[in-house]
């Protein structure tokens, strides 16, 4: 759908004023304080990609009861002689199969040139994600052929609080937000001009996309269903270039598919923390809330400021029925005045990801589906609904219907604007794990020569990883292979002890003392038993 021009011509140019301010307030937060937030437990395994090193290495090498200082484990998180790019590409084909390797190689010969701070690992997909704007920018022309709703969708984009978030952690989310939005524009491109070309450029995508997140397997499904649809299960030219783009795709893909396959078992364990059983309405609810957060998630605030009252950011929870309301709203105005050609492609888009993984998680118990980054094609359909209908409605021939609309898409942007100002202040967010981190740092780092005691109990390494960015150097730690037990050395003016297992914790109670020095049992500080 073309919006036409009305003779409210100034009106229209002081919204592309309005819009283009806020795409350069969105591009700001996604620079702004990128080391503030905690280097969390996925994003130490990044880093782990980067040196080379397996996870097996690392623990043989670290956990082994010596004592030893941070920078013997911030080793194995930076880029060394001793490994290359191959021994990154080995480490996610041992350890981590369901991460395919075009990221790590990149954000790899990235921190080579700009250095492994924190800030530096996090830039790459800062960077990344603004060609997300371009990306979406030409997808909503070639679905709406509308600018004004491309501009709307950008805007959108620039101050999601989900995308944000994204944009600022040392993984591939950012690139992927890409790669769907590039693969989808120029399907529909190749369908509207039947390129040889453009087809095979699409097939590139194919591969991109698969070599940066499995789940792109799903995107290319979804425009299989769409393509199969729009020529009305005929086996048409364009029927038959989709397959043999998307063919090449996949044959591009075999190398991986392969470790894949002879890797499932490793696969089975590493993801098997994602097979817990979620009650239907704990499903329901978190699907709500993470939609939510594509638009605000503001008044998440309290868990990480305890010490912030203000109850006025607490409201903001009632936005979630309201934004519930309007993607549903939304989906349906969508259907109802778009060609099927449009909706149909938002449709396929969104639910093909959504039932992929709902079903499971909902007939065999799971919760890849809770998982925010796991679903982000759905979301990229959530916002181009909305875009339309807001871009449709803000410039209606109707004076009241286009005040309501412009008052909705100022509450949608200024909530999303307030999210990611409180965001950027916070240590952590709901996106992350390794929570506790901060403030266990800050408990350590305040004595004068401690030593810390920890061992492979549940995520305890990609957590010490984590950890080992908030340590002083004057920090020492002594990591173990449990059962082994350690041999603590005198000479430390504080003793503490890491996320025990509860055989491990009850061991060291025979000779120790434990204090709690963090709630959640997180971290203990041992005191030597003189009787």
């Amino acid at each position: 759908m073309t919006i036409k021009r009305r003779p409210f011509q100034k009106v229209y140019r002081y919204w592309l004023l309005f819009l283009t301010v806020i795409l350069l307030v969105g591009i700001f937060f996604r620079f702004v304080n990128l080391e503030r937030k905690v280097y969390w437990h996925d994003e130490a395994y990044t880093s782990l990609r980067i040196s080379g090193y397996t996870k097996t290495e690392f623990v043989q090498q670290v956990f082994d009861g010596r004592v030893i200082d941070v920078d013997s484990v911030q080793k194995y998180q930076r880029p060394n002689p001793e490994k290359g790019v191959i021994d990154t590409i080995n480490s996610l084909a041992v350890d981590d199969t369901q991460h395919p390797p075009l990221y790590y190689v990149i954000v790899r010969l990235w921190v080579q040139v700009f250095g492994n701070s924190v800030t530096a690992t996090r830039s790459l997909s800062a960077i990344i994600s603004l060609l997300a704007f371009p990306c979406i920018y030409w997808l909503c022309l070639e679905l709406f052929e509308s600018p004004i709703i491309a501009w709307t969708s950008i805007v959108l984009l620039a101050v999601s609080p989900l995308h944000v978030l994204y944009a600022q952690e040392a993984r591939q989310f950012s690139l992927w937000t890409v790669t769907i939005l590039l693969e989808s524009a120029l399907l529909l491109r190749a369908m509207r001009l039947g390129s040889k070309q453009l087809w095979r450029i699409y097939g590139v995508t194919v591969a991109l996309g698969l070599y940066t997140f499995l789940f792109s397997g799903l995107v290319a499904i979804a425009h299989g269903i769409y393509v199969i649809a729009i020529e009305r299960f005929r086996f048409t030219k364009t029927v038959k270039a989709y397959l043999i783009a998307t063919s090449a795709g996949f044959i591009a893909f075999i190398p991986w598919i392969v470790i894949i396959i002879y890797n499932l078992d490793q696969i089975d364990r590493t993801t098997a923390s994602a097979q817990a059983r979620l009650s239907i309405s704990s499903l329901v609810s978190t699907w709500i809330t993470n939609i939510t957060y594509l638009f605000a998630d503001f008044w998440r605030y309290e868990p990480f400021f305890p010490d912030l009252d203000f109850p006025g950011l607490r409201w903001g929870r009632f936005l979630t029925p309201l934004i519930l309301i309007l993607v549903i709203y939304s989906f349906l105005f969508v259907y109802r005045h778009t060609a099927p050609r449009v909706w149909l492609f938002i449709f396929t888009l969104s639910g093909v990801t959504a039932l992929a993984l709902i079903l499971p998680d909902v007939m065999i118990g799971g919760k890849l589906s809770v998982r925010a980054r796991y679903v982000m094609p759905c979301y990229v359909g959530v916002q181009l609904i909305i875009a339309y209908l807001l871009a449709t409605q803000i410039f209606s021939a109707n004076l009241i219907n286009r005040k309501f609309w412009q008052l909705i898409i100022v509450i949608l942007i200024a909530a999303g604007v307030l999210s990611c100002g409180v965001s950027s202040q916070a240590e952590t967010w709901w996106n992350k794990g390794s929570h506790a981190n901060p403030q266990i740092a800050r408990i350590i780092n305040k004595t004068k020569n401690p030593l810390l005691i920890s061992s492979n109990n549940s995520l305890n390494i990609g957590d010490l990883m984590s950890l080992s960015h908030l340590l002083n150097d004057k920090v020492h730690m002594q990591l173990l292979i449990e059962p082994n037990m350690p041999q603590v050395p005198d000479g430390f003016s504080d003793i503490f002890l890491y996320n025990p297992s509860k055989v491990f914790q009850s061991k060291l109670e025979k000779i120790y003392k434990l204090n709690s020095a963090y709630k959640r049992g997180r971290l203990w500080q041992l005191e030597k038993k003189t009787d």
